[in-house]
């Protein structure tokens, strides 16, 4: 490209400067030539003022007469026969002598010779003609001299617009180098690739199409990783629960199976809701919402959260204030942000659980406390996604806040000890 660029810069310039200097180039030697015939034509006229008074009287003029402070020219004199009389031209007068000898000042160019001839008048008669001449090579080398310098001129300019187009082609090359590699980095799976702005608006919009193609790419691998992940952290629970039931029931194959099975079925499609919830979230398919009614969400919650805390002698309490106005929520996210909340309750808490809704202004607040030990971690640290293999309270907590945020809510931590969190969502009555 850069080659194609400082080729086609290159001969469009020489196509101008032939274009407009040949017919300068052209009109300067006609210039110079017609300027050159006046200077002749000026020369003859002062030979034939000195020659004018020999001729009138009979004489033949002498060399003085003649004699002139022009350089380069041959000068002549013939009678009105044409004859050469004195000087240096053809022996019998040319068509400018005869001219010339027709009353006329005649000039011209023939055989390479630049000529002026000019009638000698005495009371009205032609009694003579001066002839100058010269060779057109040698009067006209200001000319040629002239064209050398053009054509230097002409190499200068080529160079400079060689050089310039050079520079301009390897900026310009430059960004589409960048947008190539962009490009291959984009297909080989980064999609980390950013393109800075440059000053082509035309490559600006592509840069701005490959950026947005990459965002959305890196935003979709990144929420079909986090949903691998979250997946993986949500069911973690419901399948060490139903794994559980079930290695209880075999170790008690005198009991009746049937609640170990009815448990196992519960947990199985707390498994199969879960799944479906963390599909929908990762693949942003839950369009707009409807209110959503806390207490019938917290009621739902509790009748699925209570056995496990029960079973650990922890009562779960859930108190939804009457006054709690619907929220602008997907049931899906808050299900979600609930469960990464009681399970860090059951697994690092202590004591009674409480779940409570209120009206908080334009928000609806949802808490989650009980009474374990405090939390020391600061807020960045809280909500930052850790290894899988980490412990605390930490563990879940980014996707719960990202989930929140994604339904325009806050999730943040109230109090530090004992445990409180608070989880802050649109209500229905503020919009």
């Amino acid at each position: 490209m850069r080659t194609r660029i400082v080729t086609l810069a290159v001969v469009s310039a020489a196509v101008a400067i032939v274009l407009f200097g040949l017919p300068l180039a052209v009109a300067g030697a006609l210039y110079a030539q017609q300027y050159k015939i006046l200077d002749l034509e000026r020369q003859a006229e002062r030979a034939a003022v000195r020659v004018s008074l020999a001729l009138t009287e009979g004489d033949d003029p002498t060399e003085d007469d003649l004699d002139d402070v022009g350089e380069l020219t041959f000068r002549s004199v013939y009678d009105t026969d044409g004859q050469l009389l004195l000087g240096r031209g053809p022996e019998t007068g040319d068509q400018f002598v005869d001219k010339a000898n027709g009353g006329r000042v005649s000039t011209g160019s023939l055989n390479g010779e630049l000529v002026a001839a000019v009638p000698v008048i005495d009371a009205g008669d032609v009694v003579g003609v001066v002839r100058v001449s010269g060779s057109a090579s040698t009067l006209l080398w200001p000319v040629g001299l002239a064209w050398i310098g053009m054509i230097g001129l002409a190499g200068l300019a080529i160079g400079a617009v060689y050089l310039l187009a050079r520079r301009q082609a390897a900026r310009l090359a430059q960004p589409l180098d960048q947008l190539s590699t962009a490009a291959q980095r984009l297909g080989n799976g980064d999609f980390s690739v950013r393109l800075p702005p440059v000053e082509y608006a035309e490559i600006d919009a592509v840069g701005s199409s490959l950026n947005r193609t990459a965002s959305r790419l890196d935003d979709l691998l990144a929420r079909e990783r986090a949903f691998s992940a979250e997946a993986s952290h949500q069911l973690r629970t419901p399948l060490t629960s139903l794994r559980l039931g079930l290695e209880s029931a075999l170790e008690r194959a005198d009991d009746d199976p049937r609640p170990a099975l009815l448990q196992g079925l519960r947990s199985t499609e707390r498994i199969e809701r879960t799944v479906e919830e963390l599909l929908t979230l990762a693949r942003d398919t839950h369009g707009a919402v409807d209110a959503l009614d806390v207490g019938a969400l917290l009621a739902e919650t509790r009748g699925q959260w209570s056995a496990q805390f029960e079973e650990q002698d922890r009562p779960l309490i859930v108190v939804v204030d009457p006054q709690t106005p619907p929220a602008l929520a997907s049931g899906a996210a808050v299900r979600q942000v609930l469960a990464v909340l009681l399970e860090n309750a059951l697994v690092h808490g202590q004591g009674p659980v409480r779940v409570s809704a209120r009206d908080a202004g334009d928000a609806v607040g949802i808490e989650v406390s009980d009474r374990g030990p405090g939390i020391t971690l600061t807020d960045a640290q809280l909500f930052t996604r850790r290894s899988p293999s980490a412990t605390g309270h930490g563990l879940g907590l980014a996707l719960a806040r990202r989930l929140a945020e994604a339904e325009g809510g806050h999730l943040r931590l109230a109090r530090p000890s004992p445990p409180q969190f608070a989880l802050l969502l649109r209500a229905a009555t503020s919009v």
